[in-house]
């Protein structure tokens, strides 16, 4: 397993990004994902968890592009220091959820709102310890930083180019009706990266934030969050659905090729397979850690493991 120093790093930096920017929260978000994927799989090949380890290693030396720049109010080093100690009271996790309110039924910055949410509440949840006055108001503050932020921006081919979300008209065909519930989320998503994953689109966060936006719902279903989990079904829908519009631009940039290995296996972590572009630092790690929530909801086995295999693409 990944050290539990590792978790309460993570937590500590989600604390402190408000005082960058809330991408800032990719560093706290991935770490903490890191060290609960090793948890929620204790039989994991030590190999893995070396592999997992070295990418947050990675990240806590500064190597993420979402790194505060030299002119922040803090650096990178300085968002994984201790906090102050203070007594903790589980009933201040839910101010983090009390955030989410003002913005999830919106997209927000490709889910990222309820996305560093949720992996905090489950760490939270799962170490009430750390529910403390100076770690929950911090996170608190990341998740209020997203009210009003646009879904994004997405690349829609040369002539086109990058559009900002807000400028993207959506339009209710029928052949993507509103989801009536979380599960049908879960399998709507699992059935796009099947169908749709080897294809190159470019924006809202991609597959990746897809995915995650919906385990992230999904969590705060489990961890005592079910109304505020179905607050946000709109937004996914509407994440979705821009996702949905974008072109494939393989032809332009080059077709999407997936890793020779599968990263459940100790040959992944060990061979040239970790690609080191488009921000996969952090999102390999939080993609691994959301797809993992998300297929254990679904009972087809053979439809996950096909997941699985369509996963590749993303790593």
């Amino acid at each position: 397993m990944v050290d539990s120093e590792y978790l309460t790093k993570g937590l500590y930096a989600l604390a402190r990004a408000h005082h960058v920017n809330t991408m800032a929260g990719h560093l706290g978000a991935a770490i903490v994902a890191g060290c609960l994927i090793t948890e929620n799989h204790p039989n994991l090949d030590e190999k893995v968890c070396v592999g997992i380890k070295a990418e947050l290693d990675r990240i806590i030396c500064g190597e993420s592009v979402f790194s505060p720049g030299k002119n922040a109010a803090i650096q990178v080093n300085e968002m994984f220091d201790p906090l102050p100690k203070a007594p903790s009271k589980e009933n201040l996790i839910d101010r983090i959820a009390d955030a989410l309110v003002y913005n999830i039924n919106q997209t927000r910055q490709s889910g990222h709102n309820v996305i560093f949410a949720a992996i905090a509440i489950r760490a939270l949840k799962r170490y009430p310890e750390f529910a403390n006055p100076a770690i929950t108001d911090g996170i608190r503050k990341l998740i209020a930083g997203f009210n009003g932020v646009t879904p994004g921006v997405a690349y829609y081919g040369k002539e086109k180019g990058r559009i900002d979300g807000r400028k993207i008209v959506l339009h209710e065909d029928g052949t993507f009706p509103p989801y009536t519930d979380l599960q049908t989320m879960v399998t709507t998503v699992l059935d796009t990266l099947i169908q749709h994953a080897a294809e190159r689109r470019q924006g809202f966060g991609g597959l990746w934030h897809v995915i995650n936006h919906a385990a992230a719902l999904s969590e705060l279903a489990q961890h005592g969050y079910q109304e505020l989990a179905i607050t946000g079904l709109t937004a996914h829908h509407q994440h979705l659905q821009l996702w949905k519009t974008l072109p494939n631009v393989a032809d332009e940039l080059g077709a999407e090729v997936p890793t020779k290995h599968d990263p459940r296996l100790p040959i992944y972590w060990q061979s040239d397979d970790l690609r080191r572009d488009c921000a996969r630092l952090t999102h390999r790690i939080k993609t691994l850690y959301g797809f993992d929530t998300l297929v254990n909801l679904v009972e087809d086995r053979a439809k996950r493991e096909q997941g699985y295999d369509k996963l590749r693409y993303l790593m």
